[in-house]
């Protein structure tokens, strides 16, 4: 039975230990961050969680550990397949569905080259099909990584048509391709979920029911705001749009190791270890700690803002405001 996927899916980091191995005790506090800041769903082994420079077996291990600590209170999915041929393809799908995820997701690069021209694809993709398990829940994702490869419409349609897939990851960054693919999905199990700061607040809007993108590492909690009551505070929700789109744009200095760092802060886990980003990247980025201390002074202004406007919302003041007054209509 396919489970329903959308939400705050954060794409999780994996903290290392000094001797670069996985620090499982500091994974446990992030999931459990994830799940106060208002998740959703974890996506695990992704490229945040830097997939292609895992073993098999850690690969493995991880997504069972993150199965195993999110004890069911939300769904956790996992990918992991960075092979060239579909037999090993299928030899690493299979462990990670062995691992007690709730959905196994097929990454676009691996099935086909950029050439969208053909059947590449689709003829991957059956032969995969026919040999995953018919009971688990799958999912599909852009990965930007060794190249991004969208999915043509023909193709979309016919994941949506097979009734095997809950969630498209769309990594398009393009409103218009994200509100094509939401109606061509339209009555299928399959929902599109946006990962661009930039267009996340109009995607949400657009019938994209979530976010799972990089930032959701920094404030799940905000985006999950900003899906869910964005249409009581529409001013408001906008001006934190514009806020999460500018955060984001610090992606491009040494992220995942930029998330470690601020995890590093929160006490999340030590070490910001990391196998994507072997360089100092503070010493590459100037006043790099100088806007993270900006991209945390936005946080505490907006949850207070926040907090100020759901208080004034539940309030019998606000309550008799919003059902009488223009401003709440």
């Amino acid at each position: 039975m396919t489970i329903a996927l959308k939400g705050i899916i954060p794409v999780m980091l994996t903290p290392f230990t000094e001797a670069n191995t996985i620090d499982y005790a500091g994974l446990e506090r992030l999931i459990e961050w994830y799940i106060a800041g208002g998740a959703d769903a974890l996506f695990a082994v992704a490229q945040s969680s830097e997939m292609q420079f895992l073993t098999l077996d850690e690969r493995v291990a991880l997504a069972r550990f993150v199965a195993k600590t999110a004890a069911g209170r939300l769904p956790v999915i996992a990918s992991g397949h960075i092979s060239e041929s579909r037999e090993d393809q299928l030899t690493e799908l299979a462990s990670i569905a062995r691992t007690g995820v709730d959905g196994l997701v097929l990454v676009t690069n691996r099935l086909a080259s950029l050439d969208l021209t053909g059947t590449t694809f689709t003829d991957n993709l059956s032969w995969l099909l026919d040999r995953l398990p018919k009971d688990m829940t799958l999912g599909l994702y852009e990965c930007p990584a060794p190249f991004r490869r969208l999915l043509s419409d023909d193709e979309l349609a016919f994941c949506a048509d097979s009734g095997r897939f809950a969630i498209l990851k769309d990594v398009s960054c393009d409103l218009a391709t994200v509100q094509r693919r939401v109606r061509l999905t339209s009555g299928s199990p399959l929902t599109i979920v946006n990962a661009n700061a930039a267009i996340a607040f109009d995607a949400m809007k657009s019938g994209a029911p979530g976010f799972t993108g990089v930032f959701t590492n920094f404030h799940p909690d905000l985006y999950k705001w900003l899906l869910t009551k964005h249409q009581k505070h529409p001013e408001l929700a906008n001006e934190l749009s514009v806020y999460l789109a500018l955060a984001a744009m610090a992606e491009p200095m040494g992220y995942p190791k930029l998330a470690k760092l601020y995890h590093q802060r929160l006490g999340t886990f030590a070490c910001v270890e990391s196998r994507a980003v072997d360089f100092d990247i503070k010493e590459r980025f100037w006043a790099l700690d100088a806007l993270i201390d900006k991209i945390i002074e936005g946080q505490q202004a907006f949850r207070a803002k926040i907090a100020a406007a759901d208080t004034e919302t539940s309030s019998p003041v606000g309550r008799s405001e919003q059902s009488t007054g223009p401003a709440y209509q």
